[in-house]
């Protein structure tokens, strides 16, 4: 029996990513989507590309989405639709926090955490939480931090019988987005596919058009761009206003802050 590993796949460059790294080191996967009612919903979409590239390509991964949509109505962010404008900028500034989702990864945990212990209790076997967590995840994400995941984890092992056949593994944790995505070169190259058509079924963007283009202003764009440009490569997916424009914006942001 393969390796086994259950993956939170938000159809952002990290969780994709990080199903790439898996695929490689021989795991079987079992990936779960979230709807929660977010604006960016294209990722969902571009999730279910990815899952069909890959099945393409001899691939085998099992794949659900999850609905939570009647929580939007309940939740205060600007990520969910009803919420004020997505702020545009660099992490680093204040008003980010508006693009913090409450408890959202805790919500998440629990679900991929039932999943991972059925799996472990089905096939009397361990199971791997992968995650994409890294260095580069930011202060105003309290629930990307180490010190959530290790009480998280402990809370699990406390609530069920036979926790401990559940581990977490996060191959980014000292790395950034580069190194993220640098990896997701290699992978590609082992696993025999093609870089582009993988991260073009990808998004980042924390405003896309209704088209399913990517903005290049928004924090998260802007990152998902610094790494690009890092690693030399044209990012795939499709902006607004095209590349060229994209990489001048981000590039004259970052000299900004550097």
């Amino acid at each position: 029996m393969n390796k086994q590993a259950v993956l939170s796949l938000s159809g952002g460059m990290d969780s994709s990513t990080v199903l790439l790294h898996l695929l490689a080191n021989d795991y079987q996967v079992t990936a779960v989507s979230f709807n929660y009612g977010q604006k960016h919903n294209i990722e969902l979409e571009r999730a279910q590309q990815l899952i069909n590239y890959l099945e393409e390509n001899g691939y085998k991964i099992k794949y659900q989405e999850i609905q939570l949509v009647g929580l939007v109505d309940l939740l205060n962010s600007n990520l969910v639709q009803g919420g004020e404008e997505v702020p545009e900028g660099h992490y680093e500034e204040d008003n980010m926090k508006d693009t913090v989702v409450p408890n959202r990864n805790k919500m998440f945990s629990s679900i991929i955490q039932a999943v991972a212990l059925s799996i472990a209790n089905e096939n009397n076997c361990k199971v791997d939480i992968a995650m994409g967590i890294h260095a580069g995840d930011h202060a105003i994400y309290p629930d990307c931090r180490q010190e959530f995941r290790d009480a998280d984890y402990e809370a699990f092992k406390q609530g069920n019988w036979e926790a401990d056949k559940v581990k977490y593994i996060t191959p980014y944790l000292d790395g950034d987005k580069y190194d993220i995505l640098l990896d997701g070169k290699i992978c590609c190259e082992k696993l025999g596919l093609d870089f582009d058509e993988v991260y073009k079924r990808t998004n980042t963007s924390y405003k896309p058009t209704a088209e399913g283009l990517s903005d290049y202003k928004s924090a998260s764009s802007v990152e998902r761009i610094e790494a690009f440009l890092k690693l030399g490569r044209k990012d795939p997916v499709e902006y607004v206003d095209g590349w060229e424009i994209a990489k001048q914006h981000v590039t004259e942001l970052l000299a900004k802050h550097a």
